[in-house]
Protein backbone atom coordinates (compact mmCIF):
# COMPACT_ATOMS: atom_id res chain seq x y z
CA UNK A 1 0.00 0.00 0.00
CA UNK A 2 1.07 3.57 -0.68
CA UNK A 3 1.40 6.10 2.10
CA UNK A 4 -0.90 9.04 1.35
CA UNK A 5 1.58 11.33 3.12
CA UNK A 6 4.10 10.63 0.33
CA UNK A 7 1.73 11.94 -2.36
CA UNK A 8 1.39 15.44 -3.73
CA UNK A 9 -1.90 17.09 -4.65
CA UNK A 10 -1.16 16.37 -8.33
CA UNK A 11 -0.48 12.69 -7.56
CA UNK A 12 -3.80 12.44 -5.78
CA UNK A 13 -5.70 14.17 -8.60
CA UNK A 14 -4.25 11.71 -11.12
CA UNK A 15 -5.21 8.75 -8.92
CA UNK A 16 -8.77 10.11 -8.69
CA UNK A 17 -9.06 10.63 -12.46
CA UNK A 18 -8.00 7.04 -13.08
CA UNK A 19 -10.99 5.94 -11.00
CA UNK A 20 -13.53 8.25 -12.55
CA UNK A 21 -13.54 10.65 -9.60
CA UNK A 22 -13.51 14.43 -9.85
CA UNK A 23 -10.06 15.97 -9.23
CA UNK A 24 -11.51 18.46 -6.72
CA UNK A 25 -11.83 15.56 -4.30
CA UNK A 26 -8.08 15.81 -3.80
CA UNK A 27 -8.50 19.13 -1.99
CA UNK A 28 -11.19 17.60 0.22
CA UNK A 29 -8.97 14.66 1.11
CA UNK A 30 -6.00 16.87 1.92
CA UNK A 31 -8.18 19.12 4.04
CA UNK A 32 -9.27 16.10 6.07
CA UNK A 33 -5.66 14.99 6.51
CA UNK A 34 -3.96 18.30 7.28
CA UNK A 35 -6.68 20.58 8.65
CA UNK A 36 -9.20 18.20 10.20
CA UNK A 37 -6.43 15.79 11.36
CA UNK A 38 -8.37 12.71 10.31
CA UNK A 39 -6.74 9.48 11.43
CA UNK A 40 -8.81 7.26 9.10
CA UNK A 41 -10.55 7.46 5.74
CA UNK A 42 -13.87 6.59 7.40
CA UNK A 43 -13.77 9.99 9.12
CA UNK A 44 -13.93 11.78 5.72
CA UNK A 45 -17.70 12.05 5.75
CA UNK A 46 -18.13 14.31 2.68
CA UNK A 47 -16.66 11.55 0.49
CA UNK A 48 -18.77 8.70 -0.81
CA UNK A 49 -18.54 5.37 0.97
CA UNK A 50 -17.18 3.85 -2.23
CA UNK A 51 -14.37 6.40 -2.52
CA UNK A 52 -13.48 5.99 1.14
CA UNK A 53 -13.23 2.26 0.58
CA UNK A 54 -11.00 2.68 -2.48
CA UNK A 55 -8.74 5.05 -0.57
CA UNK A 56 -8.45 2.59 2.30
CA UNK A 57 -7.54 -0.20 -0.12
CA UNK A 58 -4.86 1.87 -1.89
CA UNK A 59 -3.35 4.03 0.86
CA UNK A 60 -2.36 4.18 4.49
CA UNK A 61 -2.64 7.40 6.50
CA UNK A 62 0.66 6.84 8.25
CA UNK A 63 2.39 3.85 9.70
CA UNK A 64 3.66 4.84 13.14
CA UNK A 65 2.63 3.44 16.49
CA UNK A 66 2.64 5.65 19.60
CA UNK A 67 4.76 3.67 22.04
CA UNK A 68 4.58 6.26 24.82
CA UNK A 69 3.11 9.69 25.46
CA UNK A 70 4.47 11.93 28.21
CA UNK A 71 3.14 15.31 29.36
CA UNK A 72 4.98 17.81 31.58
CA UNK A 73 3.54 20.40 33.92
CA UNK A 74 4.47 23.25 31.55
CA UNK A 75 2.26 21.76 28.82
CA UNK A 76 5.09 20.16 26.86
CA UNK A 77 4.17 16.77 25.38
CA UNK A 78 6.50 14.12 23.97
CA UNK A 79 5.71 11.14 21.78
CA UNK A 80 7.86 8.07 21.23
CA UNK A 81 6.94 6.71 17.80
CA UNK A 82 7.83 3.37 16.26
CA UNK A 83 7.84 2.74 12.52
CA UNK A 84 7.43 -0.66 10.85
CA UNK A 85 10.32 0.22 8.53
CA UNK A 86 12.58 0.12 11.58
CA UNK A 87 13.46 2.30 14.49
CA UNK A 88 11.97 4.62 17.05
CA UNK A 89 12.08 8.41 17.31
CA UNK A 90 10.86 11.08 19.68
CA UNK A 91 9.09 14.33 18.81
CA UNK A 92 7.76 17.14 20.99
CA UNK A 93 4.89 19.64 21.20
CA UNK A 94 5.71 22.86 23.07
CA UNK A 95 3.19 25.43 24.32
CA UNK A 96 4.30 29.02 24.91
CA UNK A 97 1.52 31.59 25.16
CA UNK A 98 -0.40 31.32 21.90
CA UNK A 99 2.46 29.55 20.11
CA UNK A 100 2.14 25.87 19.40
CA UNK A 101 5.57 24.72 18.26
CA UNK A 102 6.75 21.24 17.42
CA UNK A 103 10.25 19.79 17.46
CA UNK A 104 10.58 16.92 15.00
CA UNK A 105 13.24 14.35 14.13
CA UNK A 106 14.87 13.67 10.77
CA UNK A 107 16.74 10.41 11.46
CA UNK A 108 16.56 7.39 13.71
CA UNK A 109 19.46 8.30 15.97
CA UNK A 110 22.28 10.61 14.91
CA UNK A 111 25.78 10.16 13.51
CA UNK A 112 27.22 13.56 14.46
CA UNK A 113 28.49 12.33 17.83
CA UNK A 114 27.98 15.47 19.95
CA UNK A 115 29.29 14.16 23.26
CA UNK A 116 26.65 15.82 25.45
CA UNK A 117 23.57 14.86 23.40
CA UNK A 118 21.34 11.85 24.09
CA UNK A 119 20.15 11.49 20.48
CA UNK A 120 23.45 10.15 19.17
CA UNK A 121 24.34 7.78 22.01
CA UNK A 122 23.49 4.74 19.88
CA UNK A 123 24.63 6.16 16.56
CA UNK A 124 22.37 6.47 13.52
CA UNK A 125 20.15 3.70 12.18
CA UNK A 126 18.59 5.28 9.10
CA UNK A 127 17.06 8.36 7.53
CA UNK A 128 13.36 8.97 7.99
CA UNK A 129 11.22 9.13 4.86
CA UNK A 130 9.36 12.32 4.01
CA UNK A 131 6.09 10.63 5.05
CA UNK A 132 7.57 9.68 8.43
CA UNK A 133 8.63 13.29 8.99
CA UNK A 134 5.16 14.58 8.03
CA UNK A 135 3.53 11.95 10.23
CA UNK A 136 5.28 13.37 13.30
CA UNK A 137 3.67 16.73 12.53
CA UNK A 138 0.22 15.17 12.27
CA UNK A 139 0.59 13.02 15.38
CA UNK A 140 1.56 16.09 17.39
CA UNK A 141 -1.19 18.22 15.82
CA UNK A 142 -3.75 15.66 17.00
CA UNK A 143 -2.75 16.42 20.60
CA UNK A 144 -4.23 19.90 20.22
CA UNK A 145 -7.89 20.78 20.72
CA UNK A 146 -9.83 21.39 17.51
CA UNK A 147 -9.64 25.19 17.79
CA UNK A 148 -5.83 25.25 17.99
CA UNK A 149 -3.33 24.96 15.16
CA UNK A 150 0.41 24.34 14.94
CA UNK A 151 2.24 27.64 14.49
CA UNK A 152 5.97 26.80 14.32
CA UNK A 153 8.18 23.87 13.35
CA UNK A 154 11.78 23.32 14.42
CA UNK A 155 13.68 20.42 12.90
CA UNK A 156 15.84 20.05 15.96
CA UNK A 157 14.96 16.60 17.26
CA UNK A 158 16.89 13.40 16.66
CA UNK A 159 19.28 13.32 13.72
CA UNK A 160 21.15 15.79 11.51
CA UNK A 161 18.51 17.32 9.20
CA UNK A 162 20.94 18.24 6.42
CA UNK A 163 22.16 14.63 6.26
CA UNK A 164 18.61 13.81 5.09
CA UNK A 165 17.96 16.96 3.11
CA UNK A 166 15.94 15.48 0.20
CA UNK A 167 13.34 13.80 2.40
CA UNK A 168 13.30 16.77 4.76
CA UNK A 169 12.58 19.37 2.08
CA UNK A 170 9.81 17.21 0.60
CA UNK A 171 8.21 17.00 4.04
CA UNK A 172 8.53 20.74 4.64
CA UNK A 173 6.79 21.40 1.32
CA UNK A 174 3.79 19.57 2.77
CA UNK A 175 4.07 21.56 5.99
CA UNK A 176 4.18 24.94 4.24
CA UNK A 177 1.72 24.24 1.40
CA UNK A 178 -1.58 26.12 1.48
CA UNK A 179 -3.40 22.78 1.18
CA UNK A 180 -1.05 21.18 3.70
CA UNK A 181 -0.47 22.47 7.21
CA UNK A 182 -0.20 26.02 5.89
CA UNK A 183 2.71 27.01 8.14
CA UNK A 184 4.73 29.91 6.76
CA UNK A 185 8.36 29.06 5.91
CA UNK A 186 9.26 32.01 8.14
CA UNK A 187 8.02 29.90 11.05
CA UNK A 188 10.03 26.81 10.10
CA UNK A 189 13.60 26.39 11.35
CA UNK A 190 16.15 23.81 10.22
CA UNK A 191 18.91 23.12 12.74
CA UNK A 192 22.28 21.78 11.64
CA UNK A 193 25.59 20.97 13.27
CA UNK A 194 27.13 22.54 10.18
CA UNK A 195 27.50 20.62 6.90
CA UNK A 196 28.76 23.25 4.43
CA UNK A 197 27.92 21.46 1.13
CA UNK A 198 24.32 20.88 2.25
CA UNK A 199 24.07 24.44 3.59
CA UNK A 200 25.30 25.78 0.26
CA UNK A 201 22.80 23.60 -1.60
CA UNK A 202 20.00 24.89 0.62
CA UNK A 203 21.10 28.46 -0.10
CA UNK A 204 21.08 27.82 -3.85
CA UNK A 205 17.87 25.78 -4.11
CA UNK A 206 15.53 26.53 -1.24
CA UNK A 207 16.48 29.44 1.06
CA UNK A 208 12.92 29.86 2.37
CA UNK A 209 13.45 28.52 5.87
CA UNK A 210 15.25 29.78 8.94
CA UNK A 211 18.65 28.22 9.56
CA UNK A 212 20.08 27.50 13.00
CA UNK A 213 23.73 26.42 13.23
CA UNK A 214 24.82 24.54 16.35
CA UNK A 215 28.26 25.86 17.37
CA UNK A 216 28.77 24.76 21.00
CA UNK A 217 32.36 26.05 20.93
CA UNK A 218 34.07 29.23 19.71
CA UNK A 219 37.21 27.54 18.36
CA UNK A 220 38.14 24.36 16.50
CA UNK A 221 40.19 22.83 19.30
CA UNK A 222 37.27 22.72 21.74
CA UNK A 223 34.68 22.00 19.06
CA UNK A 224 36.63 18.96 17.89
CA UNK A 225 36.19 17.54 21.40
CA UNK A 226 32.50 18.38 21.75
CA UNK A 227 31.40 17.83 18.13
CA UNK A 228 33.79 15.21 16.71
CA UNK A 229 32.59 15.64 13.11
CA UNK A 230 34.08 19.15 13.23
CA UNK A 231 37.59 17.70 12.87
CA UNK A 232 36.76 17.00 9.20
CA UNK A 233 35.02 20.34 8.62
CA UNK A 234 36.25 23.26 10.74
CA UNK A 235 34.43 26.32 12.02
CA UNK A 236 35.43 28.76 9.30
CA UNK A 237 33.83 26.79 6.40
CA UNK A 238 30.67 26.49 8.51
CA UNK A 239 30.55 30.23 9.22
CA UNK A 240 31.20 30.98 5.53
CA UNK A 241 28.34 28.67 4.47
CA UNK A 242 26.06 30.31 7.04
CA UNK A 243 26.95 33.74 5.63
CA UNK A 244 26.13 32.44 2.16
CA UNK A 245 22.73 31.27 3.37
CA UNK A 246 22.05 34.69 4.88
CA UNK A 247 22.89 36.38 1.59
CA UNK A 248 20.53 34.06 -0.30
CA UNK A 249 17.65 34.12 2.18
CA UNK A 250 17.84 37.51 3.86
CA UNK A 251 16.81 35.71 7.05
CA UNK A 252 18.57 36.40 10.33
CA UNK A 253 20.80 33.46 11.21
CA UNK A 254 20.61 31.68 14.54
CA UNK A 255 23.67 30.16 16.17
CA UNK A 256 23.04 27.63 18.94
CA UNK A 257 25.43 27.22 21.87
CA UNK A 258 24.85 24.58 24.55
CA UNK A 259 26.48 25.91 27.70
CA UNK A 260 28.34 23.16 29.58
CA UNK A 261 29.44 23.84 33.14
CA UNK A 262 33.24 24.07 33.44
CA UNK A 263 33.82 23.23 29.76
CA UNK A 264 32.70 25.95 27.33
CA UNK A 265 31.28 28.53 29.75
CA UNK A 266 34.44 30.45 30.70
CA UNK A 267 34.77 34.21 30.08
CA UNK A 268 37.43 33.61 27.42
CA UNK A 269 34.93 31.50 25.47
CA UNK A 270 32.40 34.34 25.56
CA UNK A 271 35.03 36.78 24.29
CA UNK A 272 35.92 34.38 21.46
CA UNK A 273 32.24 34.12 20.49
CA UNK A 274 32.05 37.90 20.29
CA UNK A 275 35.03 37.97 17.92
CA UNK A 276 33.56 35.13 15.83
CA UNK A 277 30.01 36.46 15.43
CA UNK A 278 30.06 40.25 15.76
CA UNK A 279 28.97 42.33 12.77
CA UNK A 280 26.67 39.50 11.64
CA UNK A 281 22.89 39.71 11.48
CA UNK A 282 22.47 36.79 13.83
CA UNK A 283 20.89 35.64 17.06
CA UNK A 284 23.02 33.67 19.50
CA UNK A 285 20.72 31.22 21.25
CA UNK A 286 22.44 30.03 24.43
CA UNK A 287 21.07 26.80 25.91
CA UNK A 288 22.14 25.99 29.46
CA UNK A 289 22.82 22.26 29.43
CA UNK A 290 19.89 19.93 30.04
CA UNK A 291 21.28 16.92 31.98
CA UNK A 292 21.21 13.49 30.33
CA UNK A 293 21.29 10.35 32.47
CA UNK A 294 24.61 8.55 32.10
CA UNK A 295 26.55 11.55 30.79
CA UNK A 296 29.02 13.47 33.00
CA UNK A 297 28.12 17.02 31.97
CA UNK A 298 26.39 19.61 34.16
CA UNK A 299 24.43 22.83 33.89
CA UNK A 300 26.58 25.94 34.56
CA UNK A 301 25.97 27.88 37.77
CA UNK A 302 23.69 30.91 37.68
CA UNK A 303 26.73 33.10 38.29
CA UNK A 304 28.58 31.62 35.31
CA UNK A 305 25.54 32.13 33.11
CA UNK A 306 25.17 35.77 34.16
CA UNK A 307 28.84 36.52 33.48
CA UNK A 308 28.71 34.75 30.11
CA UNK A 309 25.60 36.69 29.09
CA UNK A 310 27.11 40.01 30.21
CA UNK A 311 30.23 39.57 28.07
CA UNK A 312 28.18 38.62 25.02
CA UNK A 313 25.81 41.54 25.38
CA UNK A 314 28.59 44.04 26.04
CA UNK A 315 30.27 42.69 22.91
CA UNK A 316 27.25 43.71 20.87
CA UNK A 317 25.76 40.29 20.18
CA UNK A 318 22.02 39.67 19.98
CA UNK A 319 21.67 37.05 22.71
CA UNK A 320 18.82 34.88 23.94
CA UNK A 321 19.10 32.40 26.80
CA UNK A 322 16.60 29.65 26.10
CA UNK A 323 13.99 28.90 28.72
CA UNK A 324 14.07 25.26 29.75
CA UNK A 325 10.87 23.43 28.81
CA UNK A 326 10.00 19.76 29.04
CA UNK A 327 13.10 18.67 30.96
CA UNK A 328 11.03 16.81 33.56
CA UNK A 329 9.98 14.36 30.82
CA UNK A 330 13.39 14.43 29.06
CA UNK A 331 11.94 16.46 26.20
CA UNK A 332 14.30 19.45 26.43
CA UNK A 333 17.03 20.24 23.94
CA UNK A 334 19.57 17.41 23.70
CA UNK A 335 17.49 14.94 25.71
CA UNK A 336 15.62 13.10 22.94
CA UNK A 337 16.63 9.49 22.49
CA UNK A 338 15.27 6.03 21.69
CA UNK A 339 13.76 4.79 24.93
CA UNK A 340 11.27 1.95 24.76
CA UNK A 341 9.09 1.30 27.83
CA UNK A 342 7.87 -2.25 28.43
CA UNK A 343 4.24 -1.19 27.87
CA UNK A 344 2.42 1.55 25.97
CA UNK A 345 1.80 4.27 28.51
CA UNK A 346 0.72 7.85 29.08
CA UNK A 347 2.60 9.49 31.93
CA UNK A 348 1.41 12.65 33.67
CA UNK A 349 4.09 14.19 35.86
CA UNK A 350 3.37 15.23 39.42
CA UNK A 351 3.43 18.89 38.57
CA UNK A 352 0.74 18.41 35.91
CA UNK A 353 -1.50 16.82 38.49
CA UNK A 354 -1.23 19.63 41.04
Amino acid sequence: MLNLLETTSDDLKQWLRERGQQPYRAAQIRQWVFQQRAASFDAMTNLSKRLRGELAEAFTLGTSTIVSHHRAGDGTEKLLLEFPGGGQIECVLLRDGTRRSICISSQVGCAMGCVFCASGLDGVERNLTSAEIVEQMLQLARLLPAEERLSHIVVMGMGEPLANVDHLLTALEQASAADGLGISPRRITISTVGLPPAMQRLAAENPRYNLAVSLHAPNDELRNELVPVNAKIGLQPIIAAADEYFEASGRQLTFEYVLLGGINDHPEHAHELVRLLRRRSALLNVIPYNPVAGLPYRTPSDESQREFRKILQEGGLNVHFRQRKGDEISAACGQLRRVKPTVVQTIATRSSQT
